[in-house]
């Protein structure tokens, strides 16, 4: 078990700490509104995904085998949330006094993962690798596993949410603030179309 942790947390990494559409989302929000603000969408994201990684590796991806239309219709529904996401941060005023943008909520936390097929991919490439096929040991092994990828996760959001948080820092004045919104927001859009189109 020792050893599939830390061959589990070795393949995880530069797929959890590189810039993906999560770490983006929590990346933006963290900027716009500080990482405090962050914490209900980060823990509606992970408790979503320990519970959908549990699933997948029970063997809800089976489902997803038979009906793939079921994948597009999450990638199509998950790339119009984020650009929708994106439009309001894009619009969003200054850091403070808007009394329009709000943060992400926890709800917001559990569609982002739901809506998000590349998750869904990356959960099943982990379980093909590192799950334990003994009968006896399945349970365990998928329980060990979503546990360490939902906690790794957890760890890279909120990386990224301080690290936007820090950068806001430097752009308080109205005009930065806008330009600080407008950059988040267009990256947050090009992560919706990169999800439509992966």
């Amino acid at each position: 078990m020792f050893q599939t942790a830390i061959s589990l947390i070795l393949f995880l990494f530069p797929l959890a700490y590189s810039p993906g559409p999560g770490n983006m989302f929590f990346a933006a929000n963290g900027a716009r509104f500080g990482f405090r603000s962050t914490i209900p969408a980060n823990a509606g994201y992970h408790i979503a995904t320990w519970i959908v990684t549990v699933a997948v590796g029970l063997g809800f991806i089976t489902a997803l085998d038979r009906f793939p239309q079921l994948f597009v219709g999450l990638k199509i529904a998950g790339s119009l949330y984020v650009l929708w996401m994106a439009w309001k941060l894009f619009k969003a005023g200054t850091l403070e006094g808007n009394e329009e943008a709000k943060p992400a909520t926890f709800v917001d936390g559990i569609i982002l993962l739901i809506l998000n097929p590349k998750a869904y991919v990356i959960i099943a490439l982990m379980f093909t690798q590192f799950l334990q096929t003994s009968e006896s040991g399945v349970l365990a092994s998928v329980v060990l596993i979503s546990t360490i990828f939902t906690f790794n996760n957890l760890v890279a959001f909120s990386i990224w949410a301080v690290v936007g948080d820090k950068i806001a820092g430097y752009f308080r004045t109205p005009e930065s603030a806008r330009m600080l919104n407008m950059m988040f927001g267009g990256i947050l859009a090009a992560v919706a179309v990169w999800m439509l189109l992966s």
